[in-house]
């Protein structure tokens, strides 16, 4: 999986919690040295401990993937500490709930600075090196909320669908170079975010450690799109984006009344 000396050299951002905090610890039971990225501090060392504690080598760095200048201060400290990356997965992400009947365009802006800017900050930093080495790996957390506009999220599909987007073209551009890209689409898996929602609106919602280790399992692999639970994955990416829209808008709105309803009050 890399050329240079010693083990994986990897950084996961959006580490102080959830899936980042998870996929950080399985890459520490493996032995690598885990840089990793976050704006809470004393989480972010906590996550850092964790990973030395299963065996691997850390590095926390604290700081937002909204600032370029932290952005590339991070990736310098990688550089100079280990020589450069082997992996990068850009999970820092946001969601913000929004119904478009009291539409907010701060809310969308603030939620793309984090989920695609944050991500394209890291692809800037980290591809010329890859590239330049002939190998490496580069995994964006998308979601299978990407595939279609969902009722009362419309910051957070359309961030993940633009998320999902970029990931492709990169790795369509980057064909040849030794460099893999892999979008992550995984269904509800639990973290902060889905502890502020109500269970009954999430099916299949799973541990956050079985979906650190599906997500690991498919960049292994190195497949294009990871996606899972597959009770849920298969007919998202199948058959919903090819439902017609005089069929999907009554069912998504329905859905939305539903999620209204199940909402804590």
């Amino acid at each position: 999986m890399s050329d240079a000396p010693g083990p994986i050299r990897a950084v996961v951002t959006g580490a102080t919690s959830g899936l980042g905090r998870a996929l950080a610890v399985l890459m520490g039971r493996r032995g690598w040295r885990v840089a990793v990225t976050g704006r809470r501090a004393e989480r972010l060392e906590e996550t850092a401990k964790l990973v030395r504690e299963a065996g691997g080598e850390a590095l926390a760095l604290p700081g937002s993937v909204t600032d370029d200048g932290e952005v590339r201060a991070h990736y310098a400290a990688i550089a100079a500490a280990w020589g450069g990356l082997d992996w990068a997965v850009l999970n820092a992400g946001i969601s913000a709930p929004m119904n478009a009947r009291a539409f907010s365009a701060e809310a969308v802006r603030r939620t793309f600075d984090v989920n695609v800017l944050g991500a394209a900050r890291w692809l800037e930093a980290v591809i010329p090196g890859m590239a330049a080495r002939g190998s490496g790996l580069i995994a964006g957390i998308s979601s299978l909320a990407a595939l279609r506009g969902l009722p009362r999220t419309g910051p957070y599909c359309a961030s993940k669908a633009a998320l999902l987007t970029l990931l492709e073209s990169a790795r369509v551009d980057l064909r040849g170079t030794g460099v893999a890209v892999c979008a992550v689409c995984p269904g509800f898996v639990k973290s902060e975010i889905t502890n502020r929602r109500d269970p009954r609106a999430m099916p299949f919602l799973m541990e956050t450690e079985d979906g650190a280790a599906a997500v690991l399992r498919g960049l292994d692999a190195r497949r294009r799109v990871v996606h899972f639970p597959w009770p849920l994955s298969y007919p998202a990416r199948f058959l919903w984006p090819a439902l017609p829209g005089f069929l999907y808008d009554p069912i998504a709105a329905l859905l939305g009344t539903l999620k209204d309803r199940a909402s804590p009050s």
